[in-house]
């Protein structure tokens, strides 16, 4: 069953529930209330009747002198002395007043309801003025009245509760027509996606969380194709970064086997292929590395010395310093705390320092301290700077500038990074003129290293 019909099905279900508790509360205290109307009508009306009667008869010995008023006035009512605990009239036959006095107690006067057989009767007594007289005047009304008023009344109460059942309906469909369309339309999205139609991805209008939702599709949609790009442009790299030092292996083996390549030839193909091989495994190493970074979740972060990371940093990439007569400038606030992996930031920093080196022209500056809540890492050189076109690039697998290697360097290092819950970007550098790297890391408190 679809959703919109489950909606549907589940308010009208509600509605139906809500409305008979209603009517039959609504059934069971409209008789109390027909009742208690019914006794202050009759109290009022026999009010009225007894204040008359005291006024123009005032005593017992005119009683016979009022009957006929009293039988005038077209209700069921009984005259009952008191004293005598006898009824001295009533409009209603003797048989039914033998009736209500063999049934009920007359004498009982806070009894409101008689019986006479199976019917049921409303009562109100009035007492007459003075008390002494003994005289109550005892009106009644049949419960078949009330009931048939109580039955009416429901009758209107359900076309009333039909109408208005069916105008919530209508509202409880339109409503979850309006809540539910949105979703049928994500769910045909999804299913875009699904078949990497991408570009065929729409918008769709919602509100509230299904809106939220669906711009989390939307993003998904982006990301997802963003990658699938990424992984082609990736294959497609990396297939080429391997078919080269594997033809240029190919080749020389070849050569030497048909002899081909003799004497020094044959020494500089044999030293090419190891150079080769050489790279081959830098750039397979690099490959499993960050497919680790990606799919592995065995990241050991502990609390680190910024100062003492930077310097074992700067101390594994020494040699490599010298070769290139690079001189460090080092600035690095001594309190600052980098919560991470050691072993894999090292390889983050030591990847940034090594394109520093690679493009740098005599100098280098590392410069490490927080602002704004922040751990701040800046690596910059005298070089030739990033190309504009680049720089949104640089990051990615295989892209490679002047002097680069196997182009997964910066990669790896962005990956370690942002494990670190940091984030990495590049700019020009205002003082050297050449690349600036500038690392953003979280400043962590030395709880959390308790914790972890």
């Amino acid at each position: 069953m679809k959703l919109r019909s489950q909606l549907t099905l589940a308010f009208t279900g509600l509605l139906i529930v809500v409305l008979t508790v209603t009517g039959y509360l609504i059934y069971s205290l409209i008789l109390d209330i027909l009742v208690q109307d019914e006794q202050r009508q009759l109290e009022e009306t026999g009010e009225l009747l007894a204040n008359f009667l005291t006024e123009q008869y005032g005593t017992t010995k005119d009683i016979h002198e009022f009957n006929q008023f009293l039988n005038d006035q077209e209700l069921q009512l009984f005259l009952y002395d008191r004293n005598m605990d006898t009824v001295l009239f009533s409009t209603m036959p003797n048989s039914v007043v033998a009736g209500f006095f063999q049934e009920n107690n007359f004498a009982n006067t806070k009894e409101t309801m008689w019986q006479l057989g199976n019917d049921r009767f409303v009562t109100s007594r009035i007492l007459f003025n003075p008390d002494a007289l003994g005289l109550e005047l005892i009106l009644l009304t049949p419960m078949t009245d009330l009931h048939e008023i109580q039955r009416n009344f429901i009758k209107r109460l359900f076309l009333i509760f039909l109408i208005g059942a069916l105008l919530a309906i209508w509202l409880s469909y339109y409503l979850t027509n309006t809540l539910v369309t949105p979703l049928t339309l994500l769910q045909r999205q999804l299913k875009k996606i699904e078949k990497r139609q991408f570009d065929d991805v729409e918008r769709i209008k919602a509100t509230g969380e299904i809106k939220e939702v669906e711009q989390s599709v939307f993003e998904m949609a982006n990301e997802l194709q963003r990658y699938m790009s990424s992984q082609q442009v990736f294959f497609q790299n990396a297939s080429h970064e391997l078919k080269t030092p594997l033809m240029t292996i190919q080749g020389y083996a070849e050569g030497i086997k048909d002899g081909v390549f003799e004497g020094e030839e044959k020494d500089k193909g044999l030293e090419l292929m190891v150079e080769e091989v050489k790279r081959l495994k830098v750039i397979i190493n690099e490959m499993i590395l960050l497919a680790k970074l990606d799919t592995e979740k065995t990241y050991e972060p502990i609390m680190l010395s910024g100062d003492v990371l930077i310097d074992a940093v700067i101390d594994r990439l020494f040699p490599m310093l010298t070769e290139n007569n690079i001189r460090v400038d080092k600035q690095v606030k001594e309190d600052i705390q980098i919560y991470a992996d050691e072993e894999k930031m090292l390889r983050a920093l030591s990847n940034i320092v090594v394109n520093a080196i690679r493009h740098a022209k005599s100098r280098i500056r590392i410069h490490a301290y927080t602002e704004h809540k922040q751990i701040m890492i800046t690596v910059e050189d005298d070089g030739d700077g990033v190309a504009e076109d680049l720089i949104p690039h640089i990051f990615h697998r295989f892209i490679k500038g002047k002097s680069g290697e196997s182009g997964l360097g910066l990669a790896i290092a962005r990956a370690i990074i942002e494990q670190s819950d940091g984030k990495i970007s590049v700019d020009r550098s205002p003082d050297l003129e050449g690349a600036r790297f500038i690392i953003t890391l979280p400043v962590v408190s030395n709880k959390r290293e308790k914790q972890g």
